[in-house]
């Protein structure tokens, strides 16, 4: 499941600008479900069937007011539909009626039937346009839909079948054609980034006012900016919202009858380091609704799990998260690091591997990554994959794992894993089960082909139902020294000696206190292997090496150092 990284403000907005007086997002539940097991947004006397199912997948976004959720999903079978009952239109002129609804198709030749009926028995199909591929918004205005006390939708396969539907955000709104109030796009703003709970203001610009007395009704804060009843074009303000409450507002005057309406933006801080984070949260609850957290995509959050995961060396208190196959990403963002070295370590296990029903070790998935200031991920990822009955963790510096390390673990067992980068030597390290108060040398070591200029925040990531397992993490810290000696280049051996350093005549010394037999690998800035040899000599030859730069692992006595080369 391929997602696009970004910090997203979720700002879900009313695009009629009329009285919405029926909306539906298709709930937030999760999976696929058929029409009667779905929980809509709304319930009796609305009454949804049909023999199309809802989907979490494919979650609008591509257009302004997308719910970011569910959707309808109709497959190319002939006269599948989606159909609601129990519409009130009375109230209304037919001529005001607008219907809108966001769509998802592979070519605008294809329209899934949109159809009314005041009986339930006949239909009469509604005429649109689709202006463009994926997901779009149409607005169907008014003429077309009926002022009726018993009026019925459908949306349907044609028969023959032509193409793959999805369906969302139905809205039916009173736009009447004779109000010149037209409003703008709301924006919000957060007036406060705090722990707490934060206010934030909404911005909505108008036009086409100053003939009329205009009440402006919000669900809350307080009213101000521009007057439309005096003014022609300007902006209406409404402050004092509190964070995580959708906002509404109501504009009635003249022939007008307007609302607007989104959720809260999120309102949430940047954490100072060093960083500590326990998950001391309401298990069952959503990682994204805390105050460290915010969502980057859309799906089925983290959840808080009770209890916490025990390392030795580690007091462990609060909660803990867990995730597992596809949905939403949880981002902490933290004190942007630009220079030294900056760390990431957390407790974690992976409690069922089920999913995971391939047997291909290409089949993986990174559940960890770095980012920088601006939200978006690095190439520091940790990578996890089954193999056989246990999985093992890898690091990488590319879309794919540039290195696994080669042991093997249970499901249950628990690691202590540290996701380090050394921005002086643009090293990136994994280090995995180190002794805490003690020493380690990291059990993975890569160079990013491009150095990261900024770290920012740090990932947990969902990825697919087929390859991201059960998991769950404890005990988050983000600093910029860890809890035991790590250097970026790391030496368990005593005396080790490496030179020259840049290297230009193609031969490397390597010399330690016991000059016993080592083994020496050599890996390019992807981290594949391209030189290794097994010597008790001092000199290796690196001539076949190009230049550029490499890390270097030696291996002497069970003990082991990592190194940053230069070829020139």
């Amino acid at each position: 499941m391929k997602k696009l990284y970004a910090l997203l403000f979720l700002i879900m907005t009313s695009l009629s600008f009329g009285q919405t007086f029926y909306s539906e997002n298709i709930g937030t539940a999760t999976g696929t479900l058929s029409i009667t097991a779905n929980t809509f947004q709304n319930s009796t006397p609305i009454v949804y069937s049909g023999t199309a199912d809802t989907r979490s997948t494919l979650a609008t976004g591509t257009y302004a007011g997308a719910s970011q959720g569910r959707n309808v999903f109709i497959t190319n079978t002939a006269d599948l539909f989606f159909q609601i009952d129990g519409l009130n239109t009375s109230a209304y002129n037919s001529s005001n009626i607008q219907l809108s609804f966001g769509l998802n198709t592979n070519n605008v030749n294809n329209q899934v039937a949109v159809e009314f009926s005041t009986n339930g028995t006949n239909w009469t199909a509604i005429t649109y346009t689709v202006t463009a591929t994926n997901w779009s918004l149409v607005t169907i205005p008014g003429g077309q839909i009926p002022s009726s006390s018993t009026l019925s939708l459908r949306f349907r396969q044609p028969n023959p079948a032509v193409a793959q539907f999805r369906i969302d955000d139905i809205k039916l709104s009173n736009v009447s054609s004779s109000c010149t109030l037209a409003l703008g796009t709301p924006t919000t703003s957060c007036i406060n980034s705090t722990l707490g709970i934060d206010t934030y203001s909404v911005t909505i610009p108008f036009t086409g006012g100053g003939n009329a007395n205009y009440v402006i009704t919000p669900s809350s804060g307080t009213v101000g900016g521009d007057n439309p009843t005096t003014t022609a074009e300007g902006n209406i303000t409404i402050t004092g919202i509190s964070e995580n409450t959708g906002y509404s507002v109501t504009i009635v005057g003249g022939t007008c009858n307007l609302d607007t309406n989104g959720n809260s933006p999120e309102c949430k801080p940047v954490n100072s380091l060093p960083y500590s984070e326990p998950f001391p949260y309401t298990v069952g609850g959503s990682l994204n609704a805390e105050q460290k957290w915010t969502a980057v995509n859309s799906g089925d959050n983290i959840t808080i799990n009770s209890g916490s995961l025990s390392y030795t060396g580690i007091t462990s208190t609060g909660n803990s998260i867990t995730f597992g196959g596809s949905g939403a990403e949880s981002r902490t963002p933290f004190t942007n690091t630009t220079t030294g070295t900056v760390y990431a370590s957390f407790i974690a296990t992976v409690t069922d591997l089920s999913n995971i029903t391939s047997t291909d070790l290409t089949v993986n998935t990174y559940f960890a990554v770095f980012t920088d200031n601006s939200g978006a991920t690095t190439n520091g990822r940790v990578w996890i994959r089954k193999n056989g009955t246990q999985y093992q963790y890898g690091l990488g510096t590319t879309a794919a794992p540039t290195d696994w390390d080669t042991t093997l673990y249970n499901v249950n067992d628990i690691q202590y894993i540290v996701l380090g980068y050394d921005f002086t030597n643009n090293i990136l390290t994994l280090t995995i089960n180190p002794t805490i108060g003690g020493t380690a040398s990291p059990t993975l070591a890569v160079v990013p082909a491009t150095a990261y200029t900024s770290i920012a925040g740090l990932i947990f990531r969902q990825d697919g139902n087929t390859n991201t397992p059960t998991m769950i993490i404890d005990e988050l810290r983000v600093d910029v020294t860890p809890n035991f000696t790590l250097g970026t280049s790391q030496n368990e051996i005593t005396g080790l000696k490496m030179y020259p350093n840049p290297v230009s005549n193609g031969t490397l010394f390597i010399e330690t206190a016991a000059n016993a037999e080592k083994t020496v690998t050599v890996f390019d800035v992807i981290g594949k292997q391209v030189l290794k040899t097994i010597s008790s000599e001092n000199e290796i030859n690196v001539s076949e090496l190009n230049a550029g730069v490499y890390v270097v692992k030696i291996s002497e006595e069970g003990k082991t150092a990592t190194k940053k080369l230069v070829v020139r």
